[in-house]
């Protein structure tokens, strides 16, 4: 039995009543308490699970912990009977038995015996120092089971949020992935072949062993919150898997570029033989024409006009081939790239066609302009008119002649519309130009 607080007079029969009915309601929560973390479903999952790293050390710890626990609460259990016991004896208790209950309720009167105060990785109130018994008073007592009892629930609640959290969503993922990689393979894409291939088997080694360090060592996903003092304050770090989820969806919108180049890859073909061919048809109107104007033109440039390029009817062969192979991978960024060279070909071709057939287009201007003079002329009734027959017969003449001068036409038409303006009293018809000005027909 402890000694008594000297510092404490002996209790009254009121305050010892008060003090058992406060002990009896402490009794009643601790062991509610007690008996939860013995029913929590993150301590069951513990004890069966084959732990490593940091969870193992702070299991074993929490374990001795829960241990020694039962085997404080077994001794407050015991002190508060006894303390019930002896206030039981009469109703009005004596001085002996005050004294004794005084002693009892606030002396160092619970004793642990050594084997329970000094179990293996178990704390203990001294640390371990390895005595055969220890002991408390029924404040301390309560004290160091709050106290261990906070720590062994940290450490269950911790684990069982990482557990409720991370596995369950690194499963789910791992389905996605699964479709993503049966997907992808449909479409060509495989590790060693394309970029997303060596990807989706990067995510999968990385999710199998983020789920095997998860269910053996939950707590080393676990940040506390800091400054929190309530059991459990804290969450899972989802770093890992946050970062491969979004891999993950980077990797889906590649498949989903290839399978829509898969769907389209036909109609994208058929389109792009049409523009080549196209160009195609537009290079050879162009060499036609090119004679044409050699032919009917004289005394002017014109550009040679260049075949198709091989190039891009060997890549058109190419996609074909990678379609009928399915080989969707390939296709995507070829069919991307064949596209933008088609449009640029058919621009090319265009151009080339405008620039070769320009002196037909000059003369073609110039018999307009010498046809629409010819017709003022005969409104005004100098269709007859002698000079003027003899300067359109000149410029006509030239016009239709092959080949044709077209700077020597020109002048002819010039001075066909100077001769028209003076006789109609019109506003003078400027001078035929020098060689240098070459703008063309509207200038």
């Amino acid at each position: 039995m402890g000694v008594t607080d000297p510092a404490g007079p002996v209790m009254d029969r009121d305050e010892v009543d008060r003090a058992l009915a406060r002990l009896g309601a402490e009794h009643e929560a601790i062991e509610t308490s007690l008996l939860a973390l013995q029913d929590h479903a993150g301590r069951r999952l513990l004890e069966g699970a084959e732990l490593t790293g940091i969870t193992k050390e702070r299991w074993t710890a929490a374990e001795a912990s829960i241990t020694l626990l039962w085997a404080y609460f077994d001794a407050y259990t015991d002190a508060l009977r006894s303390a019930r016991e002896i206030r039981s004896r009469r109703r009005w208790s004596s001085r002996d038995d005050l004294v004794e209950l005084t002693e009892l309720l606030r002396g160092q009167s619970v004793t642990v015996a050594g084997s329970a105060a000094a179990s293996p990785n178990a704390p203990t109130l001294h640390g371990g120092s390895g005595k055969l018994s220890e002991q408390f008073t029924l404040v301390t007592l309560v004290d160091r089971m709050n106290e261990l009892y906070a720590t062994s629930l940290d450490m269950v609640v911790a684990a069982d949020a990482v557990w409720s959290a991370l596995p369950a969503r690194i499963d789910l993922l791992a389905a996605e992935l699964q479709r993503t990689r049966r997907l992808a393979h449909s479409v060509g894409v495989r590790p060693g072949e394309h970029p997303a291939g060596d990807d989706l088997e990067r995510i999968t080694r990385t999710l199998t062993n983020l789920r095997a360090e998860v269910v053996s060592d939950p707590l080393a996903y676990w940040v506390p919150t800091q400054g929190s003092s309530a059991p459990g304050g804290g969450k899972p770090d989802t770093t890992v898997y946050d970062r491969e989820a979004r891999a993950l969806e980077d990797v889906r919108r590649e498949i989903d570029a290839v399978l829509t180049v898969r769907q389209d890859a036909e109609q994208r073909l058929v389109k792009l033989r049409d523009v080549l061919s196209r160009a195609d048809r537009t290079l050879a109107e162009a060499r036609t024409a090119r004679g044409e104007v050699l032919a009917k033109i004289a005394a002017t440039e014109v550009p040679v006009v260049s075949g198709p390029p091989t190039a891009l009817q060997e890549q058109l062969a190419t996609a074909a081939e990678y379609r009928r192979h399915a080989q969707w991978h390939r296709l995507s960024p070829l069919l991307e790239s064949l596209e933008q060279k088609a449009e640029d070909e058919l621009l090319r071709a265009r151009e080339s066609l405008t620039a070769v057939t320009a002196p037909l287009a000059v003369r073609a201007e110039l018999r307009g302009r010498l046809d629409a003079y010819k017709a003022k002329v005969a409104r005004h009734g100098l269709a007859e008119d002698p000079f003027l027959i003899e300067r359109y017969d000149a410029a006509r003449r030239m016009l239709w002649s092959a080949p044709c001068d077209l700077r020597v036409a020109e002048q002819a038409v010039l001075r066909y519309q100077h001769a028209a303006a003076e006789l109609l009293g019109g506003p003078r018809v400027p001078g035929p130009r020098g060689p240098e000005d070459r703008r063309g027909p509207g200038s």
